[in-house]
């Protein structure tokens, strides 16, 4: 019974021990629940927010549990600061092993009255801040031959009423993912993608009571997922055990993606 329970235990502590792993937008919400989990099998997190107290304090909250955690500001639109907080995980570790293209943003409206701007802001951030976070990172974990990179999409990726610019980003972050992991798999890099759905996060909890219903009657599962159920997968992509895994694409999502419930 004992190496059963040793066996089962095996399983469900994905290997990242003493993995070096950056989460962008980590300071709250999914981010954070996905640092916290990464953190307690093991790996070394880089909490990345450009809300400097909200990084140190979700790192301060896993160092205090006896894991390892930095918290780094950058602005992940803008490749020198990019850049300077690479150089500094390099400098005090010396590797980076993953890298977890969290942040992202929305700024909802149907398109004939979404400003130009709100399209520009929405795709430099959930796009070209993972595309920038990338590069950063791929020289380095190409000259070790080892690298994890999980993007965080969305269900809407699929398409989504009102979300033309979120939509479009989130659709990228998956074509994206693809082309790095064929780019890249030679080297032992994996590339892959989770398509979060209705997340239990600050932004949700902020709707009205009756849309937050309505939501989740709306999908197949009717209850809202938790950020733990983002974070257990991405354990997974990130993992030694996933090295066979690269270019997919995995919805968490109560079964969203396959359409509406029958109700």
């Amino acid at each position: 019974m004992n190496d059963y329970i040793k066996f089962r235990k095996e399983i469900v502590e994905m290997n990242v021990k003493n993995r070096v792993i950056l989460v962008t937008g980590a300071g709250s919400g999914i981010g954070e629940g996905i640092a916290k989990k990464l953190a307690q099998n093991g790996a070394k997190i880089v909490i990345n927010d450009v809300n400097i107290e909200k990084a140190e304090k979700v790192a301060r909250e896993i160092n205090e549990k006896g894991q390892v955690a930095i918290g780094l500001k950058a602005d992940i639109t803008k490749t020198d600061e990019v850049q300077v907080m690479v150089d500094e995980i390099m400098a005090r570790y010396g590797k980076i092993d993953g890298l977890v293209n969290n942040t992202g943003v929305v700024r909802d409206n149907l398109i004939l009255n979404m400003p130009e701007e709100d399209f520009d802001f929405v795709m430099d951030i959930n796009l070209k801040g993972a595309w920038i976070c990338s590069k950063a990172v791929l020289g380095h974990m190409k000259e070790a031959e080892y690298g994890r990179i999980i993007n965080i999409s969305s269900r809407a990726w699929l398409g989504q009423v009102g979300q033309s610019n979120y939509s479009a980003s989130k659709g990228g972050l998956v074509s994206l993912t693809r082309s790095l992991a064929l780019e890249f798999a030679k080297y032992n890099i994996t590339v892959n993608c989770i398509a979060p759905g209705l997340i239990d996060t600050p932004l949700i909890r902020s709707l009205p009571q009756k849309v937050q219903d309505n939501l989740i009657k709306a999908q197949p599962t009717p209850l809202i997922g938790e950020p733990e159920d983002i974070a257990n997968s991405v354990l997974f992509f990130s993992a030694e055990e996933a090295r066979y895994v690269t270019g997919q694409v995995l919805h968490v999502d109560g079964g969203k993606s396959l359409g509406a419930r029958n109700i």
